[in-house]
């Protein structure tokens, strides 16, 4: 097996690029000289209050320098990949801090062996140069029925923590309040993780195998494996199994959680979700923990404390009175904290009401007058020709689309003439053209229903009963032609139905200056020049639309939308020669 892909330099190099990557973004933080150390830019402001200093091995970002800010962490030390940092800069970390004129200092450390016995190390030579320093260990795990010995880990509840001190300390809070403080919140705090895929130290082999079709529940944050194997579940399933575990009593490193009480939750994202699950399973957490009684005071969705690449996410919750919600809501400078809403989430109303449209053409309540008929027999004569067409115009489109033109526009056909049967048609023309383009917006689909569509919107407005002779439909004609080529972004030339419609509708806007007698006559004119551009179309290369897509010289045939536009105008000039 080869190690897995990753965007780096070297192995050796991606820790303290990343660091560099975090510190150069970021105008607020800064790197500690010979260490891997992320400090805030504005140490002055730590004077007389309790800085603030966390960290632990690299793979877990944002965690824990993009918790560095005003607000939360003072500083924070990196380690290598899933490695603890060394003593040595975690001293570095702490004299920096006490040299800025900190009051105390508070080490907030995840529940592993590493970190302890290394922040513990620099915790002890720090008290020797004379330093108050203080330790809170975060063992948030609720994976284990029975801990072992060593307790359990730290996980993403640790950013909790982080935040809430953050903001005591901000406020001038002595070290022994924060402590006390922040010991008092752990006990209801609890999370717990599931994994679709294992993750990969760069350089290194996956840290376990996960058969396709597997979920691993309760694992680290380190790539190691969990408590339980079971296959993939829905989100819903999953989300449910993950806090049934984690609230069961019988579990000694259960959340109790009751009903009635607040909390807050922390959705984080191990490394290779996408934003769409992401969101998916916070909708199911929320659900879930409602379900319970639990009122969801305030939800963070994202990632948090990852794990390189892992596919999974952890649920971390927080039991939380109106004194934790208004630390949790503080302001902070942290470049990697949310930007989160202060209002509850349970019960606030999330569905907003329609908005009032009016009703549809197609419904109103319309009256005829003296052009009913003649619009009436155009119609039909449309309709009947597009159902005529429907199998020419398939296999036209065939050739270049997905060859569904003629039942596109056979659609519209029977929806024109099922309304046509309930309903009079109105003496108004534009009236009738909203009524016809409501109807293809609805029933014909596609772009082709949208730009028919848009063709009759903006037409509808040059025709009314009072302007409704042929200069009226000409200008008609053309206001609707524009709209189609400014929305649909296709010109004459490009293999469109524009190329049988713009020939016809340059010919008819002589409508505007023709004497009475020869209107017919720029009608059949017009009819003519739709028909030989449709077939012209068969020496264009398609610019626009979805023959577009395909190679040119396998598209001998016309293009269906404008043989398709030939045809109707073909259909009134007829139906218009039979009223004489």
């Amino acid at each position: 097996m080869e190690p897995q892909k990753k965007l780096i330099n070297s192995v050796d190099s991606c820790v303290d690029e990343a660091l560099c990557g975090l510190i150069r973004a970021n105008a607020g933080l800064s790197l500690l000289q010979g260490h891997r150390v992320v400090l805030r830019s504005d140490l002055d402001n730590l004077r007389g209050k309790v800085a603030l200093l966390s960290g632990g091995g690299s793979g877990h970002e944002p965690a824990h320098g993009g918790y560095v800010g005003a607000g939360m962490l003072s500083a924070a030390v990196a380690g290598g990949v899933f490695a603890s940092p060394p003593p040595a800069s975690i001293l570095a970390a702490i004299m920096s801090l006490h040299n800025a004129g900190a009051s105390g200092i508070l080490l907030i450390v995840k529940n592993y062996t590493g970190d302890r016995l290394n922040f513990g190390l620099a915790a002890e030579q720090a008290r020797n140069h004379g330093v108050t320093v203080d330790m809170v260990i975060v063992a948030e795990d609720c994976a284990f029925d029975r801990p072992s010995k060593a307790g359990r880990r730290g996980l993403c509840g640790t950013i909790f923590i982080h935040k809430l001190a953050g903001a005591l300390a901000e406020e001038g809070s002595s070290l022994d309040q924060i402590v006390a403080k922040v010991t008092e919140v752990l006990k209801g705090i609890g999370t717990l993780g599931v994994s679709l895929s294992p993750c990969s130290v760069p350089g290194c082999l996956p840290s376990f195998n996960l058969p396709p079709g597997d979920m691993e529940l309760g694992l680290g944050i380190h790539g190691e494996p969990g408590i339980k194997r079971s296959k993939v579940a829905s989100a819903d399933e999953v989300v449910k199994t993950m806090i049934d575990h984690m609230t069961n009593p019988d579990s000694q490193s259960y959340l109790p959680l009751k009903s009635g009480d607040s909390v807050v939750l922390c959705v984080n994202n191990l490394g290779a979700l996408s934003c769409l699950e992401m969101a998916v399973v916070t909708r199911a957490a929320i659900i879930c923990l409602e379900n319970l009684g639990a009122v969801v005071a305030r939800v963070m969705s994202g990632s948090f404390m990852t794990s390189l690449e892992m596919a999974g996410m952890s649920l971390t919750v927080m039991r939380a009175n109106e004194e934790i919600l208004r630390l949790f809501d503080a302001k902070t400078a942290a470049p990697a904290w949310p930007n989160l809403s202060t209002a509850r989430v349970s019960g606030h109303s999330y569905i907003t009401g329609p908005p009032a449209m009016g009703t549809r053409p197609q419904d109103d309540k319309h009256s005829e007058g003296p052009l009913s008929p003649v619009m009436r027999k155009s119609l039909e004569r449309v309709c009947s020709t597009l159902l005529e067409k429907q199998e020419e115009l398939n296999s036209l489109d065939r050739a270049a689309g997905d060859g569904d033109c003629g039942n596109t526009h056979a659609q519209a056909a029977r929806a024109i003439q099922e309304w046509l049967q309930d309903h009079v048609v109105p003496g108004c023309p534009g009236k009738l053209l909203s009524v016809l383009a409501g109807l293809v917006q609805e029933k014909m689909g596609g772009s082709s229903g949208a730009l028919y569509s848009l063709f009759l919107t903006a037409a509808a407005g040059h025709v009314t009963e009072g302007r409704s002779n042929a200069a009226a439909w000409a200008s008609a004609m053309h206001a609707g032609t524009q709209a189609m080529r400014r929305y649909g972004g296709a010109d004459p030339g490009d293999r469109t139905m524009l190329d049988a419609l713009c020939p016809a509708v340059d010919e008819l806007m002589k409508l505007t200056t023709a004497p009475p007698g020869g209107q017919m006559a720029i009608l059949q004119a017009a009819v003519q020049k739709a028909a030989s551009g449709a077939e012209e179309t068969r020496n264009l290369t398609a610019r626009a639309g979805r023959a577009s897509y395909i190679a040119a010289e396998r598209v001998t045939l016309p293009d269906p939308g404008a043989v398709a536009v030939a045809a109707i105008l073909r259909a009134v000039q007829e139906s218009l020669e039979g009223q004489k």
